[in-house]
């Protein structure tokens, strides 16, 4: 599992940061990819990295701000011209389903594929459940209907100790699927218990990644001990004012959000044109005064998630 960062800017494009685009890679998991917010130039950047278009599962849109959707139409449209077939899923504020089919009846622009609509209210809470994933939502503070969301990732299956297994003279094969499963064998006259020989369930992993939002009490909600939060930082500690009156937050409020969810990593994105290198560097700092494993992102960078017990962040 890993977030790469496809546009880490605020408001319109610099030549140093592109509009929010955020990928979550879920390619040994599942072989798709989420994306979260696509801002203008987003399938540009998606053209430097790795990911193909058609391996997009489902787009979860934060709010309808022009920075976070002008990118939407021209990506599902390249989707379809590069053979993508499958069928996508877009989650998002109400409005966005009208704001695609208006941009795609207006282009007279065909999809090969079926779009589907989720829409989103306060109301909403668990918006997608499957066995390998749980998706939960929540209303931020933005003065336009802006979204956090939470992805839970389910517990993994312990992992069969193949070498106690070889060390017995059991051979490779069905058995070892039998045993994977906790069932008990015979083999050479003994009764072998699975599992006594699979390890314990690793716990899934949490990424948080939240829309523009000042300060508030359902970011500490979704945010509640994840492996990551991605949090907006687009005004530093002495704008706290400009912040509120803007509907943002600040680099320190982002992290008193992290420190108190007790989240393990704190990335800051959505940096103003305003900031350039330095600038920005100061934010990270200003953010580990108070919470000390924050990181600030640029273009393209990629965050692996490890499982609590593998090290990392």
């Amino acid at each position: 599992m890993e977030i790469q960062f496809l546009g880490t800017g605020a408001g319109v494009p610099a030549k140093h940061r592109n509009v929010t685009g955020i990928a979550l890679k879920l390619l040994d998991e599942r072989n798709a990819v989420w994306l979260f917010d696509c801002g203008e130039g987003t399938q540009l950047q998606i053209l430097k990295s790795s990911i193909r278009p058609r391996k997009i599962e489902k787009i979860f849109i934060t709010h309808l701000h022009g920075d976070h959707i002008f990118g939407l139409p021209g990506l599902l449209s390249s989707r379809s011209f590069q053979g993508g077939t499958e069928p996508l899923e877009i989650y998002g504020p109400v409005g966005v389903a009208d704001f695609v089919k208006t941009s795609l009846r207006v282009s007279q622009s065909r999809l090969s594929y079926p779009l589907k609509f989720i829409e989103l209210t306060k109301e909403n809470d668990v918006i997608f459940k499957d066995k390998q994933f749980t998706v939960r939502c929540n209303i931020l503070d933005h003065g336009i209907t802006s979204f956090g969301y939470r992805i839970e990732e389910s517990a993994h299956e312990g992992e069969l100790q193949v070498e106690k297994l070889q060390a017995l003279g059991i051979p490779s094969g069905p058995l070892y699927g039998k045993l994977k499963r906790g069932e008990t064998i015979v083999f050479d006259g003994q009764e072998i218990n699975g599992q006594a020989f699979v390890g314990e369930r690793k716990p899934g992993r949490i990424v948080t990644i939240l829309g523009d939002t000042r300060k508030t009490k359902n970011s500490v909600t979704l945010a509640r001990r994840a492996d990551v939060l991605v949090h907006e930082s687009t005004f530093n500690k002495h704008e706290a004012k400009m912040a509120k009156a803007y509907f943002h937050s600040t680099s320190q409020q982002a992290a008193e959000v992290a420190k108190e969810a007790q989240v393990k990593q704190l990335i800051l994105t959505h940096i103003s044109a305003r900031y350039l290198t330095k600038e920005a560097y100061q934010l990270q700092e200003e953010a580990q005064e108070i919470f000390p494993n924050t990181k600030i992102v640029k273009d393209m960078d990629i965050i692996e998630i490890p499982f609590a017990n593998e090290g990392g962040a």
